[in-house]
């Protein structure tokens, strides 16, 4: 399973020189095995990633989280939607208006100037809740998430490789005893054992407080979340648009000092790729 990062940052695209390291774009990550192409989120980080694949693709789903902007707003950018001969499925989840009705919403004026249907590539459009369905040879498990709105983690399964995507999360809320005991935790059963874990850490312990019911995490409840579900590695995602480089390594270091954690745990870093071996 081969993964690589195309964008890490939460709520809004914020380049600039004093973010080189982890970057400026939102959610992105592509999954690859074989001819398989699987897009995590459609942040702006896909614009890049669309430029960069293969003449040779023919086919592509991406699995969007939920429907906040900062998840679908490089769709409309991403260069094989435009060509007829790139079949592309789009999986995201159901709530009370469908699926394609909110797609549509972003596909129009004056938000947008080309419309859904007026997509060359017309892509299929697939509603999942608590699913469980098959990417080529991908098993793929899908779950509802504690952030407001309808909002789904992934578990991607191949062999042995178990990779888990969780960037919008905020576990110790709907949690009677989090992080002491799993149960009512939401996303613990997709992410537990898992080789990558990916999660939301978007803020420190003290703007968490000021922050709680927002659907996001500290770095601090994301690393407990991680020594919960045993996970192999933890990716800290969805950076805070604000933070520089420097101000994410300051707060990383403070979240990890004196712990001696059972797993490995790293800032996610835009461009960076990562191999889970099958």
């Amino acid at each position: 399973m081969n993964i690589k990062i195309w964008g890490s940052r939460g709520s809004l695209p914020s380049p600039g020189p004093e973010k080189n390291i982890y970057g400026g774009n939102t959610s992105c990550v592509q999954v690859t095995h074989e001819n398989t192409c699987i897009i995590l989120d459609g942040g702006s980080g896909i614009q890049r990633l669309g430029a960069s694949l293969s003449k040779d693709i023919t086919h592509i789903d991406i699995l969007l989280t939920h429907l906040h902007l900062d998840h679908i707003m490089g769709l409309g950018f991403f260069f094989p939607l435009y060509n007829p001969n790139i079949s592309i499925n789009i999986w995201g989840p159901a709530s009370n208006e469908s699926l394609t009705q909110r797609l549509r919403r972003y596909f129009s004026p004056p938000l947008f100037p080309v419309r859904l249907n007026e997509l060359p590539s017309q892509p299929n459009i697939i509603e999942i809740d608590q699913s469980t369905f098959n990417i080529g040879d991908f098993k793929i498990t899908s779950e509802y998430v504690c952030h407001p709105g309808s909002t789904v983690g992934y578990r991607l399964e191949i062999g042995n490789a178990v990779l888990t995507y969780i960037p919008d999360h905020e576990p110790a809320l709907g949690s009677t005893d989090f992080p002491n005991n799993p149960e009512w935790t939401s996303g613990y059963s997709i992410a537990k054992d898992a080789d990558i874990l990916f999660h939301d850490a978007q803020y420190s312990v003290g703007t968490y407080q000021n922050s709680i019911g927002w659907g996001h995490s500290s770095m601090e409840d994301a690393i407990k979340f991680g020594i919960m579900t045993n996970v192999k590695k933890l990716l800290l995602f969805h950076h805070e648009p604000m933070h520089t480089d420097e101000q994410l390594q300051n707060l990383f270091t403070e979240s990890i000092k004196g712990k001696n954690l059972p797993f490995e745990v790293e800032l996610a870093e835009e461009g960076k790729s990562y191999i889970i071996s099958l």
